[in-house]
């Protein structure tokens, strides 16, 4: 059997990027001010503080403006709530990201709920993922993480409608999203968890894996069906000695075995993270443009 195809979201994402810096300059033309991204971050986690930088550089690269909010961990309820409000009656800012996770003392869902639906890009307030839940409803934005794995599957060619598909993790984020867009894709979803028995087995069932479980190469080869579609959102750090930093990132799924069976397996990193962004962005020119018509 052939090794499995390499999906690569980097060029995805660049040439989709392309196509929104294009887009963000016509908009700039015609009302004077770019697309606006507004990121309200709370407490020092390093990996949320890198994300937002590269969602920031981004922007830029984008023709996109972006302003943060960056708030110290102490923070009040109050106060992260009032960042968002700043940022609902500022015209300039189109789309708002909260980054997740927010310290212990934070209500998340409070926080959320303050994000204006028509500013909602990262697809994360509560309405947006019930109106993705049910039939004949749609949302205002689709996470963005979800959207990326559905167009990486979308890359291979191969169709999703009537496909059996897992998706492992279920997370708000990602895990329940993406198994309710490949549903309203006509796909046959099973979500699995760490109370799933015979993991292995229901995976192996499966034309289309998507692996959100946040544990480092825990889906193995001989877990999958030959020739499925493997879509790897996990980002783990190992330590390896060899590497300047002392540590590398693999995905949730082990790549090595993988390979020998799946049809298409996206790597960890550049298959997932480059789509994620291309989302946000996408999502935050729809709300410009949207802006103009109310």
């Amino acid at each position: 059997m052939m090794p499995a195809r390499i999906i690569d979201g980097r060029p995805i994402a660049q040439r989709m990027q392309n196509d929104i810096k294009r887009a963000a300059a016509d908009y700039e033309a015609r009302t004077g001010a770019p697309p606006g991204l507004g990121v309200v971050l709370v407490g020092d986690d390093p990996a949320s503080a890198m994300y937002v930088r590269m969602k920031r550089r981004a922007c830029e690269r984008a023709g996109l403006r972006s302003d943060a909010r960056i708030l110290p961990s102490e923070t009040t309820q109050a106060q992260v709530e009032n960042a968002v409000r700043e940022f609902n009656a500022d015209p300039n800012i189109h789309g708002i990201l909260v980054q997740l996770p927010l310290p212990d003392h934070i209500d998340e869902e409070a926080a959320l709920n303050e994000i204006s639906l028509a500013k909602d890009v990262d697809g994360i307030h509560p309405l947006n993922l019930g109106r993705l839940g049910m039939r004949g409803r749609e949302p205002t934005f689709t996470p963005a993480t979800p959207t990326g794995v559905i167009q990486l599957i979308k890359e291979t060619g191969e169709s999703i409608e009537g496909k059996q598909a897992v998706v492992i993790g279920r997370s708000n984020i990602v895990g329940l999203p993406v198994a309710l867009m490949l549903t309203n894709a006509n796909a046959t979803v099973t979500i699995c968890h760490s109370r799933t028995r015979d993991l292995p087995a229901t995976v192996r069932r499966a034309d289309i894996v998507v692996a959100a479980v946040g544990r480092a190469e825990y889906v193995l080869g001989d877990w999958l069906k030959p020739g499925a579609i493997v879509i790897d959102v996990g980002s783990n750090s190992l330590p390896d000695p060899a590497t300047e930093k002392g540590y590398r990132y693999v995905g949730d799924v082990d790549f090595e075995s993988a390979q020998a069976v799946a049809g298409y397996l996206t790597k960890v990193p550049g298959g997932v993270g480059p789509m994620t962004i291309t989302m946000l962005l996408s999502n935050t020119l729809k709300a410009a443009w949207r802006s103009l018509e109310t």
